[in-house]
């Protein structure tokens, strides 16, 4: 099967969700132009509101119905080919149950004249693990995530983790081992340690990728935000990767783009025979599945470490 990718990264108005919005239909529509559009987009974290909203992630938080809702208007709005369809995954703050969440969502987008496709809000991810050190303080205003989850899509079998999240190399584990082909990863991602060598968190994010990709076998789809907030500068660097951890695709660290690949979903497949860690992994599951445990156990505060 060939999947058309994309990764769409800009420097959205902070705090200006209408604007945003906007921006992510014209991105759309220039897709749907460029003679082979693509099947899945991918947006960076916070794309429809900026990251550092701080105090102000209460009043910007919105519900995942509502956010579906208003991009399948503006898809229609930007894209009136008849049948025309786009997976798309997306970072915004999210209000749900009196909580407010760092989240992303997955989401089937038609044209008004689609018979055969029906629009779906398909799965919520909510930031599972919540930086809270340097420039970061995000347990001050948003509730952490409480699973990691591939799901179903017409596209195959995907999960979706948010910047840290992926920093974390367990998160993709429990993506693949849950049968995700395809890992997007949304990110809102400060340069910092800056040197002749570079800029040591996008180093540091290749390697993060590289090893996401190559040990599981799967595709990773990575959406960088550029642009500035409050004097910090966003890095970008939106890139794909195979199920080798080779560089398919990557974009501008300062400049808004758009970066794209065609994967073939039998690579995985060919990729796994030839490194079966996941193979072995789910082999030995059981077994670290009563380790993590015992763990858990000694670790739990009234267990008396």
């Amino acid at each position: 099967m060939h999947i058309e990718v994309a990764a769409a990264q800009f420097a959205p108005s902070k705090g200006d969700y209408a604007a945003n919005l906007e921006t992510v239909g014209r991105v759309l529509g220039q897709l749907e132009q460029s003679g082979t559009p693509p099947d899945l987009v991918v947006f960076p974290e916070t794309a429809l509101t900026g990251y550092f909203l701080e105090g102000g992630v209460g009043e910007h938080a919105l519900s995942a119905d509502r956010v579906f809702t208003d991009l399948l208007t503006t898809y229609r709005t930007h894209v009136v080919r008849p049948g025309a369809v786009v997976d798309v995954a997306i970072g915004f703050y999210e209000s749900r149950n009196g909580h407010c969440y760092n989240s992303g969502l997955y989401a089937t987008l038609t044209s008004a004249q689609t018979p055969d496709t029906e629009p779906a809000l398909r799965h919520v991810h909510r930031k599972f693990f919540l930086p809270t050190y340097g420039v970061f303080d995000e347990e001050r205003f948003v509730a952490r995530g409480r699973s990691i989850a591939a799901f179903d899509t017409r596209l195959g079998r995907i999960a979706v983790l948010i910047c840290e999240d992926a920093w974390h190399s367990i998160s993709g584990t429990i993506a693949a081992l849950d049968g995700a082909q395809i890992v997007a990863v949304l990110s809102a991602s400060p340069g910092r340690e800056f040197g002749s060598d570079g800029i040591g968190n996008l180093r540091r994010w290749d390697r993060l990728l590289q090893a996401l990709a190559e040990e599981h076998g799967i595709f990773v789809v990575y959406a960088g935000l550029v642009g500035f907030e409050g004097g910090k500068g966003f890095t970008g660097s939106s890139s794909i990767y195979d199920p080798w951890g080779h560089v398919m695709a990557r974009g501008s660290a300062i400049e808004p783009c758009i970066v794209r690949a065609r994967i073939e979903s039998s690579d995985i497949g060919l990729a796994r025979r030839a490194t079966p860690l996941l193979a072995d992994l789910e082999t030995a599951l059981s077994d670290l599945v009563r380790q993590l445990e015992a763990l858990g156990a000694r670790m739990d505060p009234g267990g008396g470490r």
